[in-house]
């Protein structure tokens, strides 16, 4: 008989029944971005029909929209010029009665080594395209961590990565989460960051190519049409199990849609 106990990680207690909306910082408005940003609008409402407080994002980028992010990114003709992060959170206000909140910054420390304004949350989401911007976000959830307890003490954070046609999603806990004792699970209450745990090869892929693309086609051929997107709905499908089920035995996965190939990263 296999009494090998399952090994599982349990949501942080305070985002399963709270008083107030979560507070959830997503960082980038980009390809994956746009979409993780229309993924949270269904979980929102979702959350709320089933009893839940609900989510309250505020969305960090500096880059306004160009005639090269139509078609793969969701913008409009009409919304070149604009910041992404404030045609985003227009529009998700506009079409959910939310009041959501947009930073037409990058979420990273100022020249006098500051943090950004409103840089605390519950989860953050990070959907940025340099390694540079990951170990910048890491050192401020690092010294967010260490500060004063507060009502919104970061738990999590869900990290969005792609090249042309891989990717990978990996869910962290900022500093330990305290698990229940348990008969049947064996618990885990600390996932590491990816800039520890992968960090040598994040450095690694470092030299890919970061500068804006002057039209669809050239974009194209750094990110392949449908990479985030489909990251997207897995990735969040990883934040909507925290709450819809209280606990998971995965923290992530590295995804090829090229061949359709999908590698789960289980707990341990």
């Amino acid at each position: 008989m296999n009494t090998e106990k399952i090994t599982v990680h349990f949501t942080d207690n305070s985002l399963l029944n709270p008083t107030n909306p979560i507070l959830i910082n997503v960082m980038g408005a980009g390809g994956t971005g746009s979409k993780v940003l229309t993924a949270l609008m269904e979980m929102n409402h979702s959350l709320i029909e089933l009893g839940h407080a609900g989510l309250q994002i505020r969305l960090w980028d500096d880059d306004v929209i160009t005639q090269a992010n139509l078609g793969r990114q969701r913008f409009a003709e009409c919304e070149i010029g604009l910041y992404k992060s404030v045609a985003l959170i227009n529009r998700a206000n506009r079409f959910s009665g939310t009041n959501w909140k947009a930073e037409t910054v990058k979420f990273e420390k100022d020249r006098l080594d500051k943090l950004p304004e409103n840089a605390g949350a519950s989860i953050y989401i990070s959907c940025v395209d340099s390694v540079k911007a990951r170990f910048g976000i890491a050192d401020i959830l690092n010294i967010l961590n260490n500060g004063k307890a507060y009502s919104n003490r970061p738990r999590y954070w869900l990290d969005f990565g792609n090249s042309q046609h891989t990717g990978q999603v990996l869910l962290s806990t900022i500093g330990t989460i305290k698990q229940p004792n348990s008969e049947k699970y064996e618990t885990v209450a600390s996932l590491p960051f990816i800039t520890d745990e992968f960090g040598e090869l994040l450095k690694q892929s470092e030299e890919q190519d970061d500068t804006p693309s002057c039209s669809l086609s050239e974009a194209l051929e750094k990110q392949d049409l449908f990479i985030n997107s489909s990251l997207a709905q897995m990735g969040c499908s990883l934040l909507w199990g925290l709450f819809r089920y209280g606990m998971t035995e995965y923290r992530g996965f590295f995804h090829n849609l090229k061949d359709f190939n999908t590698h789960p990263i289980k707990v341990a």
